[in-house]
């Protein structure tokens, strides 16, 4: 049986992957820890083949009072947690950084490859890349360390820009027609994931995906049709919105274009167990 640590207690992440692992009773045993308080540094950590690193602040915010904030709790606390890990042999720490560390969407078409090097826009993805960066030397033959890179992640009960346009989709009689890619995560295809990197005790770096892009309105129709409702698709808006995006952040983050090139997301067994249409189906069922 796997022993994992899993770091913050209110992620939606780690919860996910708790409900997840709990369909194998007898493969995996999990314990959440709280790292707001020092009291986290006189916990034993020698208990645990795995520690899960999701402990962080998660919102984008240009707010420079926040700055330092960002780079304590998701770079230094990140370095931190991993070299005790290490020192305490802990076997395997994988850290949740995000796309971000690529900067931003944007209006003409963005395809992230192997090759494609970050270019932090914000602080958020600074902080990320620098933990990041503090915790791959620390890999070793007896501590492996994997580093996943998600895009936009959903499901029931997330957070973020998927339940605006969850919104939006039921209450708007139209909707923007743009067309745009952007690779995004359903939540038990990341669970199912990091199951797999735990089961291999894998490293490295990884950049999970859905098996198709998304494109925004064709997601805000299948939305509404869930919820029975119709919306109707028009390119009316779409000059005045392609212009706005350029310097409207929002616009961006919703019709803007940021995809990782398929192959870079293929593992050596599968994960994408959920295809879009019925990763949505399972979204907005029952929720309201």
């Amino acid at each position: 049986m796997k022993q994992i640590l899993i770091t913050g207690k209110n992620s939606y992440v780690g919860k996910s992957l708790e409900s997840w692992l709990g369909n194998y009773p007898d493969g995996y045993s999990i314990d959440f820890i709280s790292l707001r308080e020092d009291s986290w540094k006189e916990k034993d950590f020698s208990a645990y083949d795995v520690v899960f690193h999701v402990a962080g602040i998660a919102h984008v915010s240009s707010d420079p009072k926040m700055e330092d904030l960002y780079y304590k709790v998701n770079r230094d606390l990140t370095i931190e947690t991993a070299k005790k890990a290490k020192a305490e042999g802990v076997k395997q720490f994988i850290f949740m950084s995000s796309i971000i560390v690529y900067g931003d969407s944007s209006s003409g078409e963005r395809v992230i490859d192997k090759n494609t090097v970050p270019t932090p826009s914000n602080f958020y993805g600074n902080s990320k890349l620098q933990a990041e960066e503090g915790i791959k030397s620390l890999d070793s033959g007896k501590f492996k360390v994997a580093i996943i890179r998600p895009p936009m992640i959903y499901g029931k009960g997330s957070k973020g820009n998927y339940p605006k346009l969850a919104k939006a989709a039921q209450t708007l009689p139209l909707f923007p027609d743009i067309d745009n890619h952007r690779s995004m995560l359903h939540i038990d295809n990341l669970s199912e994931f990091i199951k797999l990197i735990i089961d291999y005790e894998d490293r490295g770096l990884f950049f999970p995906q859905n098996k198709e892009y998304v494109k925004t309105s064709e997601m805000v129709k299948l939305i509404a049709e869930v919820h029975g409702k119709k919306i109707k698709l028009t390119k009316v808006f779409n000059q005045i919105i392609k212009l706005l995006g350029v310097r409207v952040e929002i616009i961006n983050k919703v019709f803007g274009n940021l995809v990782y090139e398929k192959s870079m997301s293929t593992y050596k067994h599968l994960y994408q167990i959920r295809d879009l249409k019925e990763s949505i189906k399972m979204t907005e069922k029952d929720s309201h």
